[in-house]
């Protein structure tokens, strides 16, 4: 299944069971945090999915801090269509949709900087982000030993 036969667009409130459950398999790995599907359905408006022939198979969100920096997060693909592109798509997507916005810097959290170096992100200090950590890092069980990099692209 190439990527170009998937479509990548904004999620809907339908959208949000099958998000919560792409989601709810990476924060079983430990890979990002749980989201409930109220908390989904609360932030629909921020996220994209990937749609393979009417089912959603991936997704991602952003999240903005500044009128000049925001997030990429909560990037998801179903383990059968991992390594395909699908990643790519939704990551091109929201950066997209940021540069329309005006944001001139965006960053990830990420256990994959691999993936993430390749699409132009480099490595930074999470203290860059001090907007991130105290906004959603104080929450997580892995404060006091994060493992996350983090990674930044002017856009």
């Amino acid at each position: 299944m190439p990527a170009t036969d998937t479509c990548v667009r904004n999620a809907r409130l339908a959208d949000a069971s099958a998000i919560s459950r792409i989601t709810q398999g990476y924060a079983d790995e430990g890979i990002m945090l749980k989201r409930p599907v109220e908390n989904i359905i609360e932030h629909i408006r921020d996220f994209f999915v990937a749609d393979y022939n009417g089912r959603v198979i991936g997704c991602c969100a952003i999240a903005f801090y500044t009128v000049k920096l925001a997030e990429i997060r909560s990037l998801a693909v179903l383990d059968e269509f991992r390594s395909k592109g699908i990643g790519r798509l939704l990551v091109e997507k929201a950066e997209a949709v940021l540069t329309e916005e005006g944001v001139e810097e965006v960053f990830v959290l990420t256990l994959n900087p691999g993936f993430f170096s390749k699409m132009g992100y480099r490595q930074i200090e999470k203290e860059y982000f001090p907007q991130k950590i105290w906004r959603d890092c104080t929450n997580c069980p892995k404060l006091m030993a994060c493992d996350e990099i983090a990674m930044v692209k002017t856009l």
